[in-house]
């Protein structure tokens, strides 16, 4: 790719501490980053809103941030408040909820989704995108032995599908961690794989005014040693490289 690197905005997650900091600290995964940097990207860990800053997850305030980039890779992390969604209640199971990060990332998914800025959204970044569209989750798959945590399994995107051009057709193991899915599917968004359970693995949107993934699944646990899984970055840079040289 030639040029200047494009700048993919990477919301950080909060961290009650980390081991090099004294204080509560702002994270974001090494393989994520490093995953943006080897498509061609440079990815841009962006401070979320939270107590100490106010406002910020207001929909200016993300617009005018995000004026510099030219993507947006939404990352996976805690639970959603199923508040957001409506949920008269909260499973027991449901953890690491932050208000601040909520509300920053609804934020940047309904602009960016609005503006058709490129969007990578895996795990959490995923059930953040089918919320902000409308949809709800299951806040629980059910406990051991029916969540995906520290699972492997094989997946096939839709024939034609955004997913399938980028990683190529074919069936494709994929690395997961997550215990809750998509219930009801948001507004426009269409579901290009599933695991054999059913469980949503991958979206789409149907009418997209710019570059759009979902994956429930985290391509960046394996995407140094399967070229399929670092395609998935390369899509996302290669748009973000596009939409750069448009603007």
């Amino acid at each position: 790719m030639s040029g200047p690197r494009p700048l993919i905005a990477l919301p950080a997650r909060f961290s009650a501490s980390a081991s090099a900091l004294r204080y509560a600290a702002l994270v974001a995964a090494e393989s994520l980053a490093e995953a943006v940097h080897r498509a061609g990207g440079e990815p841009f860990v962006m401070l979320p809103a939270g107590p100490r800053t106010p406002g910020a997850a207001g929909a200016d305030e993300v617009a005018e941030r995000l004026a510099r980039c030219a993507g947006l890779l939404l990352p996976g992390g805690g639970d959603l408040d199923p508040a957001h969604y409506g949920a008269a209640s909260r499973h027991p199971d449901v953890y690491d909820l932050h208000a601040g990060q909520d509300a920053f990332d609804l934020a940047l998914a309904g602009y960016a989704l609005s503006a058709g800025l490129p969007t990578l959204a895996v795990c959490r970044g995923l059930q953040v995108v089918n919320t902000a569209l409308g949809g709800t989750l299951e806040q629980d798959m059910g406990g051991p032995g029916h969540d995906h945590r520290h699972v492997v399994h094989a997946l096939a995107p839709e024939p034609g599908s955004l997913l399938a051009r980028v990683t190529g057709p074919g069936e494709r193991e994929v690395s997961c961690y997550h215990h809750q899915r998509v219930d009801r599917l948001g507004r426009g968004l269409r579901v290009t794989a599933r695991a054999a359970d059913g469980t949503v693995e991958a979206v789409e949107l149907t009418d997209p005014p710019g570059w759009f993934l979902g994956v429930q699944w985290h391509p960046e646990d394996t995407a140094a040693a399967d070229p399929a899984q670092q395609a998935v970055f390369e899509g996302l840079v290669e748009a973000a490289a596009a939409e750069g040289r448009r603007g």
